[in-house]
């Protein structure tokens, strides 16, 4: 069934789209053309940095495509409206109209309110091919006169809108060229027409739930034998089956007729050869059916004779003897209390090994000094409950205050009814859909059910966005809550995806390869993300941990702005100083646990750990990551750290991504950035720099590296704050053991020691030098490692 599903979607969109395929040629010579373009470009709202004025449409217009100076295809798929725009969004495309040669117009996904133009059938170009308005909040009924001047159509795509009454019949059966018809996700009335039968080239037919009723035709059935989809699912056919769309279901590709009320026999088990679901009819011999009941109550509430057997009412049970239940009861208690027992047996036994393992774990790092490479930590709800604190909940918050209830309906409308063609990914906390409101914008809408998340997963998001909407968080818009076993977030849309997509991005060009971020945009990404942590870290009451930080929870919008997402695993961070011993007892019983689960830490320390990584990916360019904790990861952390040398700027070379391409000062501020990388990234979790520090080194990340000189540059160093944070930035990697290796670093520390022998002011006239090892490397005072 899923592999049916999953087939039907990849057949679909690969034939709806096969119109569209033309790509920009030339100038624009017709002016006609350019007058059309210009009133789209009013009636919808575009903005300009889409469709700019004073440029060729041709050439420099998103989603118009040119054959010999004049428009043949519309793409409104991914343009926005401007602000202006999205307050009236209206179905007002009259600029179509002079488009005299237009053979595709595909407006997926982009908001247009409103029914379909009467005009459009005779107002399009003769040449006119493909319509695709799927998802853009269309209702109302399908005016007879919209299709019966489309003589060449061959697809007409309407999925998922709001479009009711019923189907025009005349105007669908004069559409004999077309090949693909989607009509799904819909609330129409009345019955399927004839005519679509008819259509002797229609090889794509999706009008799965479409609210569509009545038999199948016995006669007419013109579909050529080499039909690809034919999906009714999720409607109110019923009847028999007749033979000659039995035939027809064995050799398409993919059927899909469940959902429905069929009744009789199906006379088919394995759909002849071809991928057939029928699942959830009134068939009498096959499996996955509807009760009986069901399939009754639907006939006779219609009047319809029914084929079915008439169910028997079900025999009562005979009441069991009293006595008989009496010993079962007792039976129950003894095993009850038998299993009480063993269980508090084995708790206390748990208690004990835990006390013991942990006082020598405790013990052999005290001796050895070494600590995990990845920290771990304790579930937040077991910290909570252990500690006893009196701070509030993190499931307490008002979630009715938290953005804009959203209808269950709405949101489903907006994604197609959750389609498979709306899927963005499977996430670990929800699956991610794209969609549009009605008023055109468009959204990400997580779909959070017991099947792919925790029950109460997406509450801990809600408490965290009730805290305040942080600018450098998710642009949450809203929820929805209705349902007991589903609930649905609703995001704004980013449209420049996540960093693990956009960092390489396949340039429009295909003679121009891949296209990667460059330095400025990187620089401006890893601030973002460390004005995020540190809200979270520093700004929230308790500090809150993130505990998924990667490339792919960092958002980014039109001007790369970060945007952090993945707020699912958010949680408040472990109390060390108030702990009772049951905690700590908690904390170290639950490290195995969470080791071998790679469930994340919750401490602020991990997720400083991860953020390095990301860190280490914008230097280097190398994928995949801040995703990763294998040992082959590992390896390369291991093997990339031994180049990072606060001594050495040359020594990036070996690392730094090469498709960077950046001068003397940008190199520097690359530098500065692997050595943060670095120091985020030490094996010892209490050594790791607080975020607040790191923020303030990534804003000036030339002072990282550089140091002012002059006269009252000593001063400065002693009354400013940036000793202590360079301290607290890089006191922990003095005595590193990362480095690239001893003979390296001895003639790196000789040279050193050179220069400060020679007396630094000689020949020093520049407005930087490179900063000595005791000013970036301070010893430490009172410092003390906690886990210890």
């Amino acid at each position: 069934m899923m592999r049916a599903r999953g087939l039907w979607a990849l057949l679909l969109v690969a034939l709806a789209a096969a119109p569209g395929a033309v790509l920009a040629q030339g100038n624009l010579t017709s002016r006609s053309d350019l007058r059309g373009l210009y009133a789209l470009r009013g009636s919808l709202g575009l903005r300009a940095r889409d469709w700019p004025r004073h440029a060729d449409p041709c050439a420099a217009w998103a989603g118009v495509g040119c054959r010999g100076g004049r428009v043949v295809s519309l793409t409104l798929v991914g343009l926005r409206r401007t602000r202006l725009g999205r307050l009236n969004p209206r179905f007002q495309v009259d600029g179509l109209r002079n488009l005299t040669q237009l053979e595709v117009f595909n407006a997926a996904g982009f908001g247009l309110p409103g029914s379909i133009p009467a005009w459009l059938g005779d107002g399009l170009a003769p040449t006119f091919q493909s319509l695709d308005i799927s998802a853009c909040a269309v209702s109302g009924e399908i005016p007879a006169s919209a299709l019966s001047g489309l003589g060449n159509l061959t697809t007409l795509n309407l999925a998922g809108n709001k479009l009711s009454g019923p189907l025009p019949a005349t105007a669908l059966a004069g559409l004999t060229r077309l090949r693909t018809l989607n009509l799904s996700g819909n609330a129409f009335s009345g019955a399927l027409p004839d005519a679509v039968w008819s259509l002797s080239g229609l090889s794509v037919l999706d009008i799965s739930r479409a609210n569509l009723t009545g038999t199948l035709p016995t006669t007419g059935l013109a579909l050529p034998a080499n039909a690809q989809v034919v999906d009714l699912s999720g409607n109110l056919f019923y009847g028999i089956l007749p033979v000659a769309f039995r035939r027809l279901f064995a050799g398409v590709l993919l059927a899909n007729i469940s959902g429905n009320y069929f009744d009789g026999k199906l006379s088919m088990t394995d759909g002849g050869g071809g991928n057939v679901s029928f699942e959830l009819n009134c068939f009498l011999d096959v499996p996955g059916q509807r009760t009986q009941a069901d399939c009754q109550q639907f006939y006779v509430r219609r009047g319809l004779p029914y084929d079915g057997p008439i169910n028997p009412p079900a025999p009562q049970s005979a009441p069991a003897p009293a006595r008989k239940k009496k010993h079962e009861n007792l039976k129950y208690i003894l095993t009850g209390a038998i299993g009480g027992g063993l269980l508090l047996v084995g708790a206390l036994a748990a208690l004990v090994f835990c006390f013991v393992y942990s006082g020598r774990r405790k013990h052999d790092q005290r001796e050895s000094g070494a600590m995990p490479s990845v920290p771990s930590g304790v579930a937040a709800t077991a910290a909570v409950a252990a500690t006893g604190s009196t701070q509030p909940s993190a499931l307490s918050a008002n979630t009715a205050k938290v953005g804009d209830s959203f209808a269950y309906d709405q949101l489903a409308n907006a994604t197609s009814g959750f389609g498979e063609e709306r899927l963005i990914k499977h996430g670990h906390s929800g699956d991610l859909y794209h969609g549009v409101l009605q008023d055109g914008t468009a959204v990400v809408v997580k779909r959070v059910t017991a099947r792919v998340a925790r029950k109460g997963a997406y509450q801990a998001e809600l408490d965290l966005l009730a805290k305040g909407l942080h600018e450098r968080l998710v642009p949450f818009l809203g929820h929805c809550l209705d349902k007991e076993e589903e609930k649905v977030l609703v995001y704004r849309f980013v449209r420049n995806g996540d960093l693990s997509s956009a960092l390489h991005r396949k340039s429009r060009d295909e003679d121009e390869g891949m296209q990667s971020l460059d330095w400025i945009k990187r620089l401006k990404i890893a601030t973002g993300v460390a004005e995020a942590l540190c809200y979270l870290h520093h700004e929230c009451t308790p500090p809150m941990v993130h505990r998924d930080v990667q490339a792919s929870s960092v958002l980014l919008d039109d001007k790369f702005d970060v945007r952090l997402g993945s707020l699912s695993e958010v949680c408040p961070q472990e109390g060390e100083g108030h702990q009772n011993v049951i905690t700590k007892l908690l904390r170290f019983s639950s490290t195995a646990d969470q080791g071998s689960s790679g469930s994340p830490s919750a401490t602020c320390s991990y997720d400083i750990y991860c953020f390095g990584k990301v860190l280490l990916e914008l230097v280097t360019g190398r994928l995949g990551i801040s995703a990763s904790n294998d040992a082959a990861t590992s390896e390369w952390l291991d093997a990339t750290l031994r180049y990072v040398n606060i001594y050495e700027k040359e020594l990036m070379s070996k690392i730094i991504d090469p498709t960077l391409i950046i001068d003397e000062d940008h190199l520097e501020e690359v530098w500065a950035m692997a050595i943060v990388a670095k120091s985020c990234l030490n094996p010892r979790s209490s050594k790791r720099p607080p975020m607040k520090y790191i923020l303030k080194a990534l804003e000036n990340p030339l002072k990282v590296v550089r140091e002012d000189n002059g006269s009252t540059s000593a001063r400065l160093r002693a009354t400013s704050s940036r000793g202590s944070w360079n301290a607290a930035l890089f006191g922990s990697w003095r005595h590193s053991s990362s480095e690239i290796g001893p003979s390296r670093d001895d003639n790196i520390l000789k040279r050193s020691e050179t220069i400060k022998s020679s007396g630094g002011s000689n020949g020093d006239h520049s407005s930087s030098r490179r900063r000595q090892s005791k000013e970036i490397f301070p010893e430490p005072s009172g410092s003390r490692d906690t886990e210890e």
